[in-house]
C-alpha cells in the first residue's frame, strides 16, 4: 500500500497495490494491520455505495456532525471522479483549504478524510460509482453542507458550474461564510 500525504493534515491518498493477469486484477482495499503500522486508525462501521448516471454530477460538499462525526474512506468502483476533501475545523492553519484528487476504476487510488472536514466529489464519466467506509453510522440529524461552488473556497471541479447535475439539498446548502463549523482543529502534540 502506498501512501500519500496530502497538503492537508490527516488526508491521504491510499494506493492500494494491484496484481493482475489475463483475468483482471486482485487488489486489497483496506487491511486494519497495514494501517495501524502505519499510525493509522480507524473503526469502519458503514459501507456506501453511490451511482451517478450522468458526468458533471456533483455530489457535496457534505459533512456530518459531532458527535456523529465521519471519517471516510473513498474510492471509485467504476468510472472516474474527482474526489474533495475541505478543511472546516475552526482555528486550523488550513481552515477553507481543499485538495481534490482523481479516483477512478483504473488508478485504484483512494481518498482518506478524517472528520472535520467537508467531502464532495464530481462525477466524469457517466454511470460513475463510488464506495465509501465511514466511521459513524448515518445520522440525517447530523447531516450538513456547505456550497459546492463557493467562492471563500474556490474548488476547480474541471466542469462547467452551469452544466453540473445537483439534487435540491446541495442546491440549497449555505456559503462557508454563513455556516458555524461544529468542528475545532487539534493540533497534534
Amino acid at each position: 500500500m502506498q501512501i500519500d500525504q496530502t497538503t492537508l493534515e490527516g488526508v491521504l491518498i491510499l494506493t492500494p497495490r494491484r496484481f493482475g493477469d489475463h483475468r483482471g486484477f486482485f487488489s486489497e482495499s483496506w487491511n486494519r494491520k497495514v494501517m495501524a503500522d502505519h499510525g493509522i486508525s480507524y473503526d469502519f462501521v458503514q459501507d456506501n455505495h453511490s451511482l451517478s448516471h450522468q458526468a458533471g454530477t456533483i455530489r457535496g460538499l457534505h459533512f456530518q456532525a459531532p458527535p456523529h462525526a465521519q471519517a471516510k474512506l473513498v474510492r471509485c468502483g467504476r468510472g472516474a471522479l474527482f474526489d474533495v476533501a475541505v478543511d472546516i475545523r475552526r482555528g486550523s492553519p488550513t481552515f477553507g483549504q481543499w485538495v481534490g484528487v482523481e479516483l477512478s476504476a483504473d488508478n485504484g487510488r483512494q481518498l482518506l478524510i478524517p472528520a472535520g472536514f467537508l467531502h464532495g466529489f464530481a462525477t466524469r464519466l457517466p454511470d460513475t460509482e463510488i464506495i465509501y467506509k465511514c466511521t459513524d453510522y448515518y445520522t440525517p440529524a447530523a447531516d450538513g453542507a456547505v456550497r459546492f461552488d463557493d467562492p471563500d473556497i474556490g474548488v476547480e471541479w474541471g466542469i462547467d458550474p452551469a452544466q453540473t447535475v445537483l439534487s435540491d439539498k446541495d442546491s440549497a446548502a449555505p456559503w462557508l461564510r454563513d455556516f458555524r463549523t461544529p468542528f475545532v482543529y487539534e493540533a497534534e502534540t
